[in-house]
């Protein structure tokens, strides 16, 4: 396995896939429990999907949206719902060794992208060099809006998972100084009409890298050249700290994850709702 050094790429064309009738058959087999289940969950919980969307699901060629597609295929293909899929593949100036993997992945998971180009990292690197990840996440969400209401889409869907939603948690509660998390779905007040939907919400990262080695998939990682030029991020430190306070603290991330849903506002000195702040002393 060639490591190409793009944000932790490490990319090539497995010797060791499974068939694809495999891979397909494993996810209500073997992986039934922590993958298939969580999605129908996270779809279920949080009301993601309806009768007649048209839902875009965003395909990186990372491990997460890959699982995404065939998940969503297994759901199409067996769900009491009738709904159409697009599946939008965005170019946002990747090496060509990551384009030809993440295509060559797609093909041989028979996901019918629609593909298409733009130079988010050429702009990305001229203006934000130094903190890269935040201002690129923004523009492929835009980008990725504007395909999907080209398409006729009303549900942008894309592949964050449970451990996402923690290490956000934590991000904001620890850096920001508020508690904010990511939610399982939102309205887009850019693109009238667009819906953001998360249904990896409740899968657990390991269990999605578990698929992928038992398939002998190979997936590529961001694929960012501007952010392979640093070392670290605040992102990756959240990780570790989640890992060594698992030590010590049982089923912690299950807390971090359940409190956002367990919020007690006789507790709390203040919060924002549409945009208008609030205090406690309001009814004192």
């Amino acid at each position: 396995m060639s490591n190409l050094g793009y944000c932790g790429l490490e990319a090539s064309i497995s010797l060791n896939r499974k068939p694809l009738l495999e891979v397909e058959r494993s996810l209500i087999t073997k992986h039934r429990s922590p993958l298939w289940s969580q999605f129908i969950k996270a779809i279920n919980d949080y009301q993601l999907i309806d009768e007649g969307d048209k839902i875009a699901v965003a395909i990186s060629g990372g491990k997460d949206s890959l699982l995404m597609a065939k998940l969503f295929q297994e759901l199409k293909r067996h769900g009491k719902k009738k709904f159409e899929l697009e599946f939008i593949a965005m170019d946002p100036g990747y090496h060509d060794n990551v384009r030809e993997v993440l295509i060559n992945n797609c093909n041989y998971l028979n996901i019918p992208i629609t593909y298409f180009e733009s130079n988010i990292f050429q702009v990305v690197d001229k203006i934000s060099r130094e903190y890269p990840c935040y201002l690129c996440a923004r523009m492929r969400r835009g980008s990725l809006y504007s395909k999907a209401q080209e398409l006729g889409c009303n549900k942008l869907a894309l592949g964050h998972h449970l451990d996402d939603v923690i290490e956000t948690t934590m991000l904001n509660l620890l850096c920001a100084g508020n508690f904010k998390t990511m939610l399982p779905k939102l309205k887009s007040t850019n693109f009238p009409g667009l819906e953001l939907i998360r249904p990896m919400y409740c899968i657990r990262e390991a269990s999605i890298i578990k698929f992928m080695k038992d398939n002998g998939i190979e997936a590529v990682d961001c694929g960012c050249i501007v952010a392979a030029k640093k070392t670290s991020s605040k992102r990756e430190e959240i990780k570790k700290l989640i890992k060594n306070l698992s030590s010590s603290f049982q089923e912690v991330e299950k807390s971090i994850f359940q409190a956002a849903h367990n919020v007690d506002l006789d507790c709390i000195i203040g919060w924002k709702q549409e945009g208008k702040k609030h205090s406690f002393l309001d009814e004192y």
